[in-house]
């Protein structure tokens, strides 16, 4: 299937207005926000906000530790949709008793390519588990979740993880960067495939990506059998992002024997967030709650 290229400059063009607005999650008293690297962020182009990716950590009253789910928005690796696939997703992962915790990682609309966006959300999970104790969170109960290029950066963290640096002097780098389950909504997979979302692809690669590194982000090649469980949803008549992205994915994990879920809907278009309004499709949250209680992650 070939993706209309009018519709993915349309969805590259929407992204880049995200990131140049300048859209955040709104802080409210309660939330815990830090920098991923306090020392300066890998590769770092200078030391303004955009050089500076953050996590905004918004805890639900438990007298014992809580789950915890990261949230990687999309925005075709050149902005962030903060609202719809952010703030939205923070209230509803605190509604399900998970303490929330808002990744604002880099990207190409704010100068960065490969290799940033896999470093700052892999940093994300090793920095969470870091800071269990002190957020009270189950560092057995991480999770990570991500739309559209989000995902296709939640499917590499879930494809490329380590054990940790246990001889680092940095307490953070000596942790896993294993998420204990996944949710991909929506999500870029493949790279240099004829369903690959191109803007997607240049925004992080650049426009001339040799073969073998399109290999490398060609997520559904690099499936694990330690891969964590992941439930994964989509649309039919997403059109940027084709359903194929799903479906190889979930092919990978089935032959590696990665549990998990798929949940294929008919309506809504690319970038439906929960889909409250969408009948039918606005099942998926629910349907991931489930999911989570019979992984025992959510209460």
């Amino acid at each position: 299937m070939l993706i209309n290229k009018s519709l993915a400059m349309n969805f590259l063009a929407l992204a880049l207005v995200i990131a140049l607005s300048g859209m955040t999650l709104a802080i409210e008293p309660e939330d815990i926000q830090v920098p991923l690297w306090p020392e300066g962020a890998p590769g770092a182009l200078g030391n303004e906000p955009k050089d500076v990716p953050t996590l905004t950590v918004r805890k639900v009253e438990s007298s014992n530790p809580t789950g915890a789910l990261i949230i990687c928005p999309g925005g075709g690796y050149g902005g962030l949709a903060m609202d719809h696939e952010g703030k939205q997703i923070v209230q509803w992962a605190n509604s399900m008793g998970l303490t929330a915790v808002l990744c604002d990682y880099r990207h190409r609309g704010k100068g960065y390519g490969h290799p940033a966006p896999s470093q700052d959300a892999l940093r994300a999970v090793r920095l969470v588990r870091a800071k269990a104790s002190e957020w009270n969170i189950d560092p057995n109960k991480i999770g990570i979740m991500g739309f559209s290029a989000g995902g296709h950066l939640v499917s590499t963290v879930i494809t490329q993880f380590d054990a940790g640096n246990k001889e680092s002097t940095d307490t953070v780098a000596r942790e896993s960067s294993r998420p204990d389950f996944a949710i991909l909504c929506y999500p870029v997979i493949s790279m240099g495939s004829s369903f690959t979302h191109r803007g997607s692809e240049v925004n992080l690669l650049g426009e001339k990506a040799s073969k073998e590194t399109l290999e490398q982000f060609a997520s559904e090649r690099h499936v694990r059998s330690d891969t964590p469980p992941t439930f994964l949803m989509h649309t039919v008549e997403d059109k940027p992002v084709p359903v194929e992205n799903s479906l190889v994915f979930y092919q990978a994990m089935v032959a590696k024997q990665v549990p998990g879920e798929l949940h294929i809907y008919q309506k809504g278009p690319h970038g439906v967030g929960l889909a409250r309004n969408i009948p039918g499709t606005s099942d998926w949250p629910l349907a991931c709650q489930r999911w989570l209680k019979q992984l025992q992650m959510v209460p």
